[in-house]
């Protein structure tokens, strides 16, 4: 995951959308005011898009799956995210893959989880395709098909990073980080030298001495990966993010992937993408344009897009 590793002038750190919120603003003055937006903005995300609140207008909307319902403006954002995601990767993210991820027991939120389940593993189906929508924003009316559950969780997160870093930097007049696990998305000027970043497998854990690092002066990273949100089913090991032709977990050809982007939902979809595509993703990749670096399970490095091969550069993805 991505994870800042200078101390900055000031810093927040909270639990948030099953994984941890860091706010980090180049004027220890304004942290108040830009933890402020965060917190509201990751309320209005939770309150939109969560798949574990029975009271979410995600919950709203997969239960009223075959008929037509319409849906608030944050709701709609983050649905129209999706589907850009799903139009720009030929399907490999896929809000449409809900059911599956409810199939393989992801059907809480990952702190609830049970590491090992015992229950045989669910028969794997495609999911139904984003093409198989309806959604009119002018009307802000959306209808699944039948039997059809979204999972906005791919690019939901990386928006709110997107919205909460370009709000509080201007509400706190100042450079701001905003990191919601592998999404990672920073507005405003950035200090002295820019923010270091680390790059790990998990954000949580500490960072490890010596390690890669790069560092970001504007724009985003996002890293997915197949090492964090994993359990055991039934003997096999599986993880969150699913290929939607299959409905399986992709395939762990790479452990993680990182990307860097202009927006934290342009990265994030590139690095779930990847995941999915496995071998492939190193020629989609290329295509992009976007600079990545992918890690294999046995540690290889793959680097396309002009991603630095040295551990820290002076320059930032922009």
């Amino acid at each position: 995951m991505t994870v800042p590793t200078a101390t900055p002038p000031a810093e927040v750190r909270f639990p948030a959308l099953g994984t941890t919120a860091v706010l980090l603003v180049t004027d220890p003055s304004a942290l108040p005011a830009a933890e402020a937006v965060l917190r509201a903005e990751l309320t209005a995300v939770d309150a939109a898009c969560s798949r574990f609140r029975p009271d979410s207008e995600l919950t709203r909307v997969n239960l009223s799956a075959g008929s037509p319902v319409t849906v608030g403006m944050r709701f709609a954002e983050a649905l129209q995210a999706a589907l850009r995601a799903a139009e720009l990767t030929d399907g490999a993210v896929d809000p449409t893959v809900g059911r599956a991820v409810i199939a393989l027991g992801y059907d809480r939120t990952f702190a609830r989880l049970r590491p090992e389940d015992a229950r045989p593993l669910p028969v794997f189906r495609p999911a139904p395709g984003w093409r198989r929508i309806a959604w009119d924003p002018r009307t802000a009316t959306l209808c699944l098909p039948p039997d059809t559950s979204l999972d906005l969780g791919a690019t939901a997160k990386a928006l709110a990073a997107d919205r909460a870093a370009r709000r509080a930097a201007v509400m706190a007049d100042c450079g701001v980080l905003v990191s919601l696990g592998g999404d990672l998305a920073v507005a405003g000027p950035a200090p002295d030298g820019g923010w270091r970043i680390a790059l790990a497998d998990d954000h949580a854990s500490p960072v490890p001495h010596g390690g890669p690092a790069v560092t970001v002066t504007s724009g985003a990273l996002a890293t997915s990966g197949t090492r964090v949100r994993t359990w055991r089913r039934a003997g096999r090991p599986v993880h969150h993010i699913v290929d939607p032709a299959t409905g399986e977990p992709a395939a762990p050809v790479w452990r993680t992937v990182t990307v860097a982007a202009g927006t934290c939902v342009d990265a994030n979809t590139a690095s779930t993408a990847a995941i999915v595509r496995g071998h492939a993703a190193v020629d989609w990749l290329r295509g992009t344009g976007l600079p990545a670096r992918m890690v294999a399970p046995d540690g290889r490095v793959v680097r396309v897009g002009g991603w630095p091969s040295e551990a820290t550069v002076p320059g930032g993805p922009r």
